[in-house]
């Protein structure tokens, strides 16, 4: 089972920029599809962007679509989260997610993944 440990969170003004990094150990990190999430207080878990298993390909919530972007180093077992453009909304704890047998139409389901970091807090001030 992989364990992961998030890093990168902090204090930023609207419209600035942040990154965000998720170190993996103890599984074929390849073999898994990774996703961002978050929770702002007082709302659900929101998956906001997948990176698929072996392939790399990318998803994005509508909420970070153009915005934000998810990438993966399988040599370096990690994912990260860079995050432009950042809104008050955005503002939440972020976590790394992983899962081998998700399928592809549960990817944005957070429920499907199984293995979670500690999360970050990310805060964006207007």
């Amino acid at each position: 089972q992989v364990q992961l440990v998030e890093s990168g969170g902090g204090s930023v003004q609207a419209g600035g920029s942040l990154r965000l990094s998720c170190s993996a150990s103890g599984g074929n990190f390849r073999s898994y599809t990774m996703a961002w999430f978050r929770q702002a207080t007082g709302k659900e878990r929101e998956v906001i962007a997948v990176s698929w298993r072996n392939t790399g390909n990318s998803y994005y919530a509508d909420s970070v679509k153009g915005r934000f972007t998810i990438s993966r180093d399988n040599a370096k077992n990690a994912i990260y989260l860079q995050m432009s453009s950042l809104k008050p909304e955005d503002t939440a704890v972020y976590y790394c997610g992983a899962s081998r047998q998700i399928i592809l139409s549960s990817i944005f389901s957070s429920n499907a993944y199984s293995t979670w970091g500690q999360g970050t807090q990310v805060t964006v001030s207007s």
